[in-house]
């Protein structure tokens, strides 16, 4: 997803939670072996994005943990904490519907993703958007899926409380999903916008209670979109996060929708066609720039303000940006049937520095995240490979000064880690 978000965290689809009242009939999943657990950090809060237990160091968040048996039920969330040498495997937490999900008329749900994770309450803690499967009976307006966990000292450990959309600001029957957060109205509070229907978008303005009410929500907004998309981002530098708002999934076009004390109200720049789409600064002009992912070439959008235009012919479709050696230009990371850097520089994006990226284990390899996880002012790349339901290695490359050139990762583990006792 041209974003973090899109590798990191699982997307539902605009028409809502897909798995059935037999979903949690399945096999359970049983306890793997691994290195014992050490005690989550405590924190004090910070402004560090994706901080859950506030202590200054940036966290990873997981879906889709591996099991120790295929078909056997989602184990749940899971978070491996940051420390000062960057991600700490031992020191992790798994969140499950069992013990984190708000039920809803005495049912727990099946379905426990993460979402979208800012901090909703303005305690310095980050907070995590997590979607579920609530009962519904097909007539009407369906409920509303997303709850939030909020984070504490000790990471989110409380019950989860269900998002709430006022009815002022749905449209039509569709599920609100596809939750995104940013700064939309330049106020300092973290704000939502989730799906509605039919070209809008439902706008919660924050702070958020701890009963997940937001601090307004109007009517929708019109959007030249369905899919809201992360991660937000001040495009044109202007101080208000604007979002990214795709046609459909799949390959389809997006827009930019600029922020402003009304929120994301006004279409900016409209991109090709792709299957995903990346912002960052490439290299060229005031504004970031758009990297769109299709099959066969990657189309550039230089300086959105003014979208300039070029390619990328060898670039895969999937992408994420982040500026790994501490330049201030972001680097292209290109997924598909290989994992490949580009520099960014003055002149824009190139092959010709390309870097080719070989994770540890085969298998089919995606970015779980970019994001500077030890603190050196510099991205970090962490690659997820899987070998079926049953295994898979996560391998962080550490940036530096000349960019992801290690020829190891620094950090290696798997997700089986977490369903140790």
């Amino acid at each position: 997803m041209g974003t973090a978000a899109f590798c990191c965290v699982l997307l539902l689809a605009a028409c809502g939670p897909t798995a059935g009242p037999d979903a949690a009939r399945h096999s359970p999943a049983k306890v793997a072996k691994g290195p014992a657990a050490l005690p989550v950090p405590r924190g004090k809060g910070s402004k560090v994005p994706d901080d859950f237990n506030g202590d200054g160091h940036r966290d990873l968040v997981l879906n889709d943990l591996v099991k120790d048996q295929s078909h056997a039920d989602d184990a749940g969330i899971g978070i491996v904490y940051g420390g000062a040498h960057g991600l700490t495997p031992a020191a992790r937490q798994l969140l499950g519907p069992g013990k984190q999900a708000a039920p809803t008329k005495g049912r727990l749900p099946a379905v426990f993703d993460a979402e979208a994770s800012c901090d909703l309450d303005k305690d310095g803690f980050t907070d995590l958007v997590v979607s579920t499967d609530p009962p519904y009976d097909g007539q009407g307006r369906p409920p509303v899926p997303l709850q939030i966990l909020f984070g504490s000292p000790a990471g989110p450990t409380g019950r989860a409380v269900k998002l709430t959309v006022p009815a002022r600001a749905r449209f039509g029957n569709d599920w609100p999903d596809q939750p995104v957060c940013g700064d939309f109205d330049g106020d300092g509070a973290q704000d939502l916008v989730v799906h509605a229907s039919e070209g809008r978008l439902s706008y919660l303005r924050g702070p958020f209670t701890r009963k997940g009410a937001p601090r307004a929500a109007d009517k929708p907004l019109t959007s030249p979109g369905n899919v809201p998309t992360a991660p937000a981002a001040d495009v044109n530098r202007d101080g208000y996060d604007d979002l990214l708002v795709r046609t459909a999934e799949g390959p389809a076009t997006s827009a930019i929708v600029l922020g402003g004390p009304a929120g994301p109200t006004r279409t900016g720049t409209v991109l090709p066609a792709g299957l995903d789409v990346a912002l960052g600064r490439f290299g060229r002009g005031k504004a970031l720039d758009a990297a769109v992912g299709a099959m066969g070439e990657t189309s550039l959008r230089y300086d959105l303000s003014a979208a300039g235009r070029g390619s990328l012919a060898s670039a895969g479709s999937m992408l994420d940006a982040a500026d790994f050696d501490g330049d201030g230009f972001s680097e292209l990371v290109s997924s598909g049937a290989r994992l490949r850097v580009f520099r960014g520089r003055t002149t824009g994006l190139s092959t010709a520095s390309a870097v080719t990226v070989a994770p540890p284990d085969q298998g089919t390899t995606r970015v779980a995240a970019v994001g500077d996880f030890d603190g050196d002012g510099r991205a970090d790349l962490v690659v997820r490979t899987y070998r079926g339901e049953t295994r898979d290695t996560i391998a962080v490359y550490p940036g530096s000064k000349k960019g992801l050139i290690a020829a190891k990762p620094s950090v290696t583990f798997s997700s089986a880690e977490f369903l140790t006792p």
